[in-house]
C-alpha cells in the first residue's frame, strides 16, 4: 500500500492520495486537481474513487473536476443529498481498492453526512482511518456548522455516539489522517501535527477521555469561535455544484492593459484585489486596492473579507497571476476577470496614481506614544488575542469584523491610527480595507504585537473578564 498526505498550509488542508496494486483513491480533494492526477500518472495507477468525508465548509471541493477527469465514482457516506450523481454508500459498506480494502464508518456529529473512511491492508487489518473533520489530532469537528435543522448540542451528542461507538474500538496502532491541521477553523484547537494513532488521540485528546454525555457536549461546544462568514457559502456549493474551475480560468487569467483595468475600476462594486507580499504592498498600490497577500492565510481571509458576487481583477507579483486565482477558487470565487499586466510597475508607469501605507518601526510607537495625544493603537487581532495582552488603551477592530460598516463608527478624523497585528500580515490588510473607506491617517507597525511585546517603553496589559 502506498499513502500520501498532500497537505495545504494556507488552508490547513489534507487531502489524500491512497494506493494499492496500481488502483488509487483520493480522499477530500482540493478544487485544482492536477497533483492527484500526476501523482497518479507517475505511478502508473487508475484513480477508482473519489471519497468525500462530509460537505466541506472551508473550501470547494476538487470533487466534480476529478470525477470528470477519471471518470471515478464521488463517494458520500449516509444522509447524503447532493444536486449531482453520487454513490450514496451504506454504513459498514467496502470498496476493493487492488489487493486492500476501504470500509465506510458514518460518524455523524460535525455533520449528519460526516463519514469516516478505514482502510484494511492486505491480509485485512485496519491500518489508518481518514476521519475528516470528526477527529483531529487533539481535537473534534465543532458541531455548530450548518447540517441540516440540528443544533449543536445535537450534534456533539451525535458526535460523541461516534467517537466512542465507532472510532475509539479500533486498534490502538491504527494511523489517524484527519482532513486538517493547526489553524484550521473546523475546531477549536488543532494540536500540532497532521496525523496521529488512535492510542495517541486516546490517551490525549480531552474528547475521547472517560466522561458522561452532558460532559462531552458541554466540552465541545464551549468557547467556540465565530465560524468565517463564507462557511455556509462553501458547503453549499460543495452540496450544489459549481463551475469547473478551467471555465473559471479562461476569464480570471486575462491580461488586462492599464487602459482596460481602469475600465473595471469605474463600476463601483469592483474589487481590486493586490496578492503581493503586504511589504511590497505598502510601498506602492493601486488605489482603492486591497491587500491579502499571498504568503499568509490567503484563501480564508479572501473567502471572510471579499463578496462572493461582485467582480475582482487582480494586482499579482509577475507568475503569481495563476496561483492567486487557483488559491481564491479553492474557496468559491469564480467572478475573476483578469489581472492588470505588468502589474504595478506598469500602473505607474503609465503616469496613473499610487498610494501607499506607511510602515513604523515599534519604537517609533514607543516615542510617539507619551507625547502624541491624538494617537490611537489599533489591535485589528481577535478578541481572545486582544485579551491576551495589548497595547495599553488600544482599540479592539479584529480584522474579521472590518467588512461591517459599523466596526470604524467610532474613528475620528483627527486620531493618529496606529495598527497593528500578530506580526504585520493583518495589519496591512486592515490598512487597505480602512483606505478603502477614505480613513488615511495611518501607520502600520512593523512586526505587530510580537515586536510590540518586547518593545521597551510600551505598556502592555491583559483583559482578565475575557480570558476567564
Amino acid at each position: 500500500m502506498f499513502i500520501k498526505q498532500l497537505y495545504t498550509s494556507c488552508l490547513s488542508e489534507a487531502a489524500y492520495y491512497i494506493e494499492s496494486d496500481g488502483v488509487a483513491a483520493i480522499v477530500d480533494p482540493l478544487r485544482d486537481i492536477d497533483g492527484y492526477l500526476q501523482l497518479a500518472s507517475e505511478r502508473n495507477a487508475a484513480i477508482k474513487y473519489i471519497f468525500e468525508t462530509h460537505f466541506h465548509a472551508d473550501f470547494v471541493s476538487g470533487h466534480l473536476d476529478l470525477q470528470k477527469a477519471t471518470g471515478a465514482p464521488i463517494v458520500y457516506g449516509p444522509n447524503t443529498e447532493t444536486r449531482f450523481p453520487i454513490h450514496l454508500a451504506k454504513d459498514g459498506e467496502s470498496f476493493p481498492l487492488g489487493k486492500a480494502t476501504i470500509e465506510v464508518i458514518h460518524t455523524p456529529g460535525h455533520t449528519i453526512e460526516s463519514t469516516c473512511y478505514l482502510l484494511r491492508d492486505e491480509t485485512g487489518k485496519p491500518h489508518a482511518v481518514f476521519t475528516g473533520d470528526t477527529l483531529f489530532v487533539g481535537e473534534v469537528g465543532r458541531p455548530d456548522l450548518s447540517s441540516g435543522d440540528l443544533g449543536k448540542e445535537e450534534l456533539a451528542s451525535l458526535l460523541f455516539d461516534s467517537l466512542n461507538n465507532k472510532i475509539a474500538g479500533l486498534p490502538d496502532d491504527v494511523i489517524v489522517y484527519p482532513a486538517h491541521g493547526p489553524g484550521s477553523n473546523c475546531g477549536k484547537n488543532l494540536g500540532p501535527a497532521t496525523s496521529s494513532t488512535i492510542g495517541q488521540e486516546k490517551q490525549n485528546n480531552y474528547a475521547l477521555q472517560p466522561q458522561t454525555r452532558e460532559e462531552f457536549i458541554k466540552a465541545v461546544t464551549a468557547d467556540l469561535p465565530a465560524a468565517p462568514t463564507y462557511f455556509p457559502i462553501n458547503a453549499r456549493i460543495n452540496k450544489e455544484g459549481y463551475d469547473s474551475l478551467e471555465k473559471i480560468m479562461e476569464t480570471a487569467l486575462a491580461p488586462l492593459s492599464v487602459a482596460d483595468f481602469k475600465q473595471w475600476m469605474q463600476q463601483d462594486d469592483t474589487i481590486i484585489l493586490d496578492t503581493r507580499k503586504a511589504g511590497d504592498f505598502t510601498k506602492q498600490f493601486v488605489p482603492g486596492s486591497i491587500s491579502i497577500g499571498l504568503e499568509g492565510r490567503f484563501a480564508e481571509w479572501a473567502g471572510s473579507l471579499l463578496p462572493f458576487d461582485k467582480p475582482i481583477i487582480l494586482v499579482t507579483e509577475a507568475g503569481e497571476e495563476k496561483e492567486s486565482v487557483i488559491r481564491l477558487a479553492r474557496v468559491g470565487f469564480s467572478q475573476i476577470h483578469g489581472y492588470l499586466s505588468g502589474g504595478v510597475e506598469a500602473w505607474q508607469q503609465a503616469g496613473e496614481e499610487i498610494d501607499l501605507i506607511i510602515d513604523v518601526e515599534v519604537d517609533e510607537l514607543a516615542m510617539d506614544l507619551p507625547y502624541d495625544d491624538h494617537l490611537v493603537a489599533v489591535d485589528v487581532r481577535r478578541e481572545a488575542e486582544f485579551a491576551d495582552g495589548h497595547v495599553r488603551g488600544a482599540v479592539n477592530i479584529p480584522l474579521n469584523e472590518m467588512t461591517d460598516p459599523g466596526s470604524m463608527a467610532n474613528i475620528e478624523e483627527h486620531q493618529n491610527l496606529y495598527l497593528y497585528c500578530g506580526s504585520g500580515y493583518r495589519s496591512v490588510i486592515a490598512a487597505s480595507l480602512m483606505k478603502r473607506q477614505g480613513i488615511h491617517n495611518l501607520r502600520n507597525v512593523l512586526g505587530g504585537f510580537n515586536a510590540i511585546r518586547v518593545q521597551q517603553g510600551i505598556e502592555v496589559v491583559k483583559d482578565s473578564s475575557v480570558l476567564n
